[in-house]
């Protein structure tokens, strides 16, 4: 299990699409109280495409979690959506507090490398219709795809249970 960090916390916020990941997260880094001192790495720019939720989580956990929790240089590489193919690499320096956003990076694995876990639950149809609205038409023909690849997660690392905090969104 991870100390508690006091300098460099790692959090991680979970939930299905749609459920406001990416809205608390940018909330959370905008009121952090030392301004510009956090990383927030969003999984949507490492799942490798509509296939890749369980990839994208394992990419985060051994070259951002892992490295982080040892005190090394963490970098990853950007999923280009629109080419398929891996782009730029960044860095996750393990001295600054990090945040990690997206379905599917609350498991054993990644807990055990965190402070703070959070799940967001929401409704489906509330979840749809602001993906969707986010997203639009280039989501639609992959919400089933991906919503199956949520619910394969919930039910094999039941998020919800590993969780410090939850919040439910109408």
């Amino acid at each position: 299990m991870r100390a508690q960090g006091v300098l460099n916390p790692v959090i991680l916020i979970d939930g299905r699409s749609g459920s406001g990941k990416s809205t608390l997260a940018r909330a959370v880094v905008a009121s952090w109280p030392l301004h510009g001192r956090v990383q927030l790495v969003a999984l949507d720019s490492l799942y490798p495409g509509w296939d890749g939720l369980a990839e994208g989580v394992e990419t985060a956990r051994a070259s951002i979690l892992y490295p982080h929790a040892r005190g090394t240089m963490g970098v990853w590489q950007r999923w280009d959506w629109e080419a398929s193919v891996y782009a730029e690499a960044h860095a996750v320096d393990p001295s600054l507090p990090l945040i990690v956003e997206g379905s599917g990076i609350l498991t054993s694995q990644t807990a055990a490398l965190s402070d703070i876990r959070v799940w967001l639950e929401s409704p489906e149809t509330s979840r749809r219709t602001r993906a969707l609205e986010r997203d639009g038409e280039t989501y639609r023909p992959h919400w089933d795809r991906w919503s199956a690849q949520e619910r394969a997660h919930v039910a094999a690392d039941e998020p919800q249970k590993l969780a410090t905090l939850r919040f439910d969104v109408p």
